[in-house]
């Protein structure tokens, strides 16, 4: 028989934000929204995140940033900085990989463990939980919420239960009375028709699910009847599963303003293709083919991929890729919205067993000496310290400087 398990969801409080505040003592205590630049109400883009002191004037994620800014104007608004999250993510979870090998991501501030193996030298399943949260807390300068159960269904209703800075245990036989008094809209696979139908067949809550006949309720909804009620019933046997490879990679942009500036459209390219080359070589990864996102400003979409001739975690490679697709979008007479990069068919940078390297590959290329060297540069003293000439906003530089593929310091 096998042990009853241990399982740990565990959720980052408001962690964009929550790294802005940490890093500016000056916004600790007040509003903070990371997203686009607001401008006075009438910027372009949405709210990656912020505060809960923003949330208390309804800010939250995906609303549109004007929006945010007419509900908050005294917010501090600033510009995401991926790079910094994906380090103290980095960091969260090396943390969390001390305690288990059973780590599962499902963002880069949220994920599954399964400390069930980890007791025996760990402590119990509560002991580690409250250890992480201190141990995050403590190393990280950062708050984290924690959800604990016998299943991931209900660890991750408990983290969400419980925030901000909580800590909810579901112990062993009580799954059900846990679960009877929450709304319908807590349980997986209830979207707002499925909602609305059971609402109208009087159902609120999911202890009324629990306590229907099955078959009564695949009656109402098909399969997905069972799947409702054994959820409703705390009944949830999926495994945590380890990290896996990722699958892509990306970066894209809104423009503040729809542009048919082809300087500025290629520059924008280049810096995208920049930070997913930096990207792919932190996590250890290089690209087979890429694919360009391209938005106009009637909101129509279209994306176009390619192989490249040989996998790379070089940003002026994957630019050169994504520039040559670019010619392939028929955007006479239209502006642009939104541009996207990324870098898909990933494989790990270090050359598996058994395949072949190029004949004549060097050991290390120029340039890709130069992209670790601006990588180690841009780690020590933050990502603003060294940038592509071409890319630097004075005006001056600007001109005249197509195809500059030097870095300068800012």
């Amino acid at each position: 028989m096998r042990a009853q398990r241990s399982i740990i969801h565990l959720d980052m409080d408001a962690f964009y934000a929550s790294v802005e505040q940490l890093d500016h003592p000056a916004y600790r205590g007040k509003p903070v929204v990371v997203g686009a630049d607001p401008q006075g109400g009438k910027g372009r883009g949405v709210v990656a995140a912020c505060s809960y002191e923003a949330r208390r004037f309804g800010v939250r994620s995906a609303l549109p940033i004007s929006q945010a800014y007419r509900l908050c104007p005294q917010a501090i608004y600033v510009r995401p900085r991926i790079s910094r999250y994906s380090e103290m993510s980095d960091r969260i979870f090396a943390i969390l990989r001390e305690y288990t090998d059973l780590v599962e991501p499902l963002s880069i501030d949220e994920a599954f463990l399964d400390v069930t193996a980890s007791r025996r030298l760990h402590g119990s399943g509560e002991t580690i939980g409250r250890t992480l949260k201190a141990r995050i807390r403590a190393d990280l300068g950062l708050v984290a919420s924690i959800g604990l159960a016998p299943n991931k269904f209900l660890a991750k209703v408990a983290s969400d239960l419980g925030k901000p800075d909580g800590f909810v245990v579901v112990p062993l036989g009580k799954e059900r009375e846990f679960l009877e008094p929450l709304p319908i809209s807590r349980l997986w696979g209830v979207g707002p028709k499925t909602e609305a139908r059971l609402k109208r067949l009087g159902i609120q809550t999911i202890g009324q699910i629990a306590r229907m006949r099955v078959e009564g309720l695949e009656t109402v909804l098909g399969n997905t009847g069972r799947d409702l009620w054994e959820l409703a019933n705390g009944i949830d046997d999926r495994e945590v599963v380890a990290e896996q490879d990722a699958k892509s990679i990306g970066a894209e942009t809104t423009f503040d303003q729809d542009t048919d500036d082809r300087e500025e459209i290629r520059k924008t390219i280049l810096g995208l293709s920049d930070r997913v080359g930096r990207r792919l070589r932190r996590e250890g990864y290089v690209a087979h083919s890429v694919t360009l996102k391209f938005r106009d400003h009637n909101f129509k979409t279209l994306t176009r991929a390619s192989m490249l001739p040989q996998p790379t975690d070089l940003g002026e490679e994957l630019f050169q890729a994504a520039l040559t697709l670019l010619q392939d979008v028929n955007w006479a007479g239209k502006r642009v919205r939104l541009l996207g990069v990324t870098a898909t068919r990933l494989l790990p940078a270090t050359t598996p067993p058994g395949e072949q390297l190029h004949l004549f590959q060097k050991a290390a290329e120029p340039k890709e000496r130069l992209a670790r060297t601006v990588d180690a540069i841009r780690e020590r003293f933050g990502t603003d310290a060294i940038a592509r000439a071409s890319l630097v906003a004075d005006a001056r530089s600007r001109k005249g400087r197509k195809g500059v593929s030097s870095y300068s310091k800012s």
